[in-house]
């Protein structure tokens, strides 16, 4: 018998089922899921494949850390699988315990939708109640879309690049020096950088190789932050910086991969 669905789909119930608290929580979770897969699962054929659903599952968790609403039919079309496949594969890694399904229902015809899918953090996670530190933070309001226009339309009160010098050092200096002109704060520029990172996706689990080698990155970052400001400075209303900055930059990634002038 089917069991009655109770939870709506909704960015509070979506904001609910979030298993982080800090994005660096998840990635840590997600290497050690990764690791535990390549140990386990012997098959060449479905061993990179559950890796590569785990790393999309995780690039589309950040808005609500640790839980995404992708339907299965989009994760087909990004992995270039058929349904049936990402359903087996979505089953075993329910059953090695590193995801949960959970089915939503629609608050307009209260007709089911697509699931949303927790990555379920390890026990060290769980154990682990400390609050991280407010530099580590997951994205937050921390920074808010007004202030960052009253900043643009404030003549632009920049922060020369000699006076941003303790930006850490894996910020590529043209992105520390783009975003300076906004942000003052070296940790506000270095958690953009690390959206962009992480939506650098492992294309080949065999070598490690990413999508984009590492001056497509910073190209693809400057454009990606250019295009956050416009919108911040055309009026759009932003609790979520990141979370909104991500879809940014995945949208832009999602589009420059089949660019094959930009790729070559």
């Amino acid at each position: 018998m089917k069991k009655k669905i109770a939870v709506i789909a909704c960015v509070d119930s979506f904001h609910n089922l979030s298993t982080f608290t800090d994005i660096e929580d998840m990635n840590r979770t997600v290497r050690i899921y990764r690791d535990i897969i390549k140990s386990t699962i012997s098959r060449s054929d479905v061993q990179p494949r559950l890796i590569a659903l785990l790393e999309l599952l995780k690039r589309h968790s950040c808005k609500q850390i640790g839980v995404s609403y992708m339907s299965k039919n989009t994760m087909a079309n990004k992995l270039e699988l058929s349904y049936k496949t990402v359903q087996r594969l979505m089953k075993k890694l329910e059953d090695l315990g590193m995801i949960r399904q959970i089915p939503m229902k629609r608050k307009k015809d209260m007709l089911q939708t697509a699931n949303a899918i927790q990555i379920i953090p390890t026990k060290n996670d769980v154990s682990d109640k400390n609050p991280p530190k407010k530099f580590r933070k997951c994205p937050t309001i921390k920074t808010t879309s007004v202030s960052l226009k009253q900043n643009i339309n404030n003549k632009r009160k920049s922060v020369s690049f000699s006076q941003s010098n303790f930006i850490a050092h894996w910020v590529p200096e043209s992105f520390a020096k783009l975003s300076s002109y906004y942000y003052q704060k070296a940790e506000t520029i270095q958690e953009f950088w690390k959206v962009i990172k992480q939506n650098n996706a492992i294309v080949n689990h065999m070598d490690g190789n990413r999508a984009f080698t590492d001056n497509q990155l910073i190209t693809i970052g400057n454009m990606a932050f250019k295009e956050f400001v416009m919108k911040i400075k055309a009026g759009k209303r932003v609790k979520n910086v990141y979370g909104y900055f991500h879809g940014i930059v995945n949208n832009l990634m999602d589009k420059l991969f089949f660019d094959h002038n930009f790729m070559n």
